[in-house]
């Protein structure tokens, strides 16, 4: 029996790895379309006997404005593209915060980190799944590049109720593409981020 679960083991352990891997490698060159978040609104919506529409728009980072790209960056991970996918100071703040409040409230999470988590694990609050979340920002890290991690990024995140990427956010609040973004425009979708579905760019830019 000992040995038989060893080998059950062994090969779920294999089967993950594999999946995983090659859907890893498989995003690096595909539109990332749907993710477990996207699936997870729509339940919601479902449950409350809602129709709730997703709305994402995939576009090229060539077809994002600078602007944008420079106030996610400098709002949400000054140093992306020092980091090998992880900040040890940020982590380390937000492992003491979350042990003086009980319960996890803080993440310290990275663009690279938050990428993962967007595409492949689920936003529940627990250990377990920042270990996933952990194991795929290193695989990102390594097989699709900095460059390739914010792309995905701001085409995944979500800006608004069932609003997914920076180019369906720009159409929905500014009736124009993500490219023709100004700076004002940028620094207030940005601003959205940490709380989405609660505010539009206008009101929490004013806020803070």
């Amino acid at each position: 029996m000992g040995r038989r679960f060893v080998k059950f083991c062994a090969v779920c352990a294999a089967i993950f790895f594999a999946s995983s891997i090659s859907m890893v490698i498989i995003y690096r060159f595909a539109p990332v379309r749907f993710t477990p978040l996207m699936l997870i609104r729509k339940a919601d919506a479902i449950s409350r006997g809602e129709r709730l529409m997703l709305c994402q728009d995939w576009v090229p980072i060539e077809q994002i404005s600078p602007n944008l790209i420079c106030a996610v960056i400098d709002a949400e991970d000054s140093h992306f593209y020092e980091h090998g996918g992880f900040s040890y100071n940020d982590m380390v703040d937000a492992f003491y915060r979350n042990r003086r409040m009980g319960r996890i409230v803080a993440g310290g999470s990275t663009i690279s980190q938050q990428t993962a988590k967007n595409v492949f694990c689920t936003p529940a609050r627990t250990y377990t799944r920042k270990l996933f979340e952990a194991y795929f920002t290193m695989l990102i890290e390594l097989f699709w590049g900095k460059k390739r991690i914010l792309e995905v990024y701001l085409n995944v995140i979500e800006l608004g109720d069932g609003i997914f990427g920076v180019e369906a956010a720009s159409q929905a609040y500014y009736g124009t593409s993500a490219l023709r973004l100004d700076y004002r425009q940028s620094a207030c979708l940005t601003s959205i981020i940490p709380s989405p579905r609660f505010y539009t760019p206008c009101e929490a830019y004013l806020w803070e």
